[in-house]
């Protein structure tokens, strides 16, 4: 083991992981922000917007990342738009990513009955306090084992975006092999820091999980 090809690379390895970071978090924010808007369209939405947006998931569900990924980023030049890699990765993985979270969001509410609605404005709450103090408390924990597998697939997709020259955690792992020549020590790295990272979350959501479950027994 090359322990010296892996001390010399540490920064720029350090460097490329905080840039898949914080892709990973823009990207899921506005990929569940992309999603609660598909679910409310297919919820609340006009027949002709349900359509067109079951057209839209149904299409993206089955197209590969990397596709999605090169249509935006060699395609859409020929038509005089041009986006700078990292926009190309965080609006791939937004728009790939947000009709899985739409479906799970339209899963989690869907399942809460209509009475609930009916018996909060009766109560005199705003849509707000319905959302935080009704809606929510029932549909975080249907959510969020799903969302959370769904973040994980996010952060380990954005190693598809070093084939367009974002200097993610990958991209930065193939430049130092080409310096270093240790492909062995530096993906041993690289799988290690993902697979840490999947523990944290798996242990932080069952955790969040366990709690949620306990306020709604208690309440029960």
């Amino acid at each position: 083991m090359d322990w010296s090809a892996i001390l010399d690379n540490a920064p720029d390895l350090a460097a490329g992981l905080l840039v898949t970071l914080r892709l990973s978090l823009i990207s899921a924010c506005t990929a569940l922000t992309f999603g609660a808007l598909l679910a409310w369209a297919l919820q609340r939405g006009q027949p002709w917007l349900h359509a067109m947006v079951r057209a839209y998931i149904d299409f993206v569900l089955g197209l590969p990342m990397l596709v999605l990924i090169y249509l935006l980023f060699f395609i859409l030049p020929e038509y005089g738009i041009t986006l700078s890699s990292p926009v190309v990765g965080v609006t791939a993985l937004t728009l790939y990513y947000g009709p899985y979270m739409g479906e799970v969001l339209r899963s989690a509410f869907g399942g809460i009955a209509r009475g609930q609605y009916e018996a909060s404005a009766a109560l005199g709450l705003r849509p707000w306090e319905t959302l935080r103090h009704v809606l929510l408390k029932q549909a975080l924990p249907v959510a969020l084992p799903p969302s959370i597998g769904l973040l994980i697939g996010l952060i380990k997709d954005t190693a598809l975006l070093s084939v367009v020259g974002v200097e993610e955690f990958m991209y930065a792992a193939k430049q130092a092999i080409s310096t270093s020549y240790a492909p062995l020590e530096i993906y041993l790295v690289v799988a290690l820091a993902y697979w840490l990272i999947t523990l944290l979350l798996d242990t932080a959501a069952g955790a969040v999980e366990r709690r949620l479950n306990r306020h709604r027994l208690a309440r029960t």
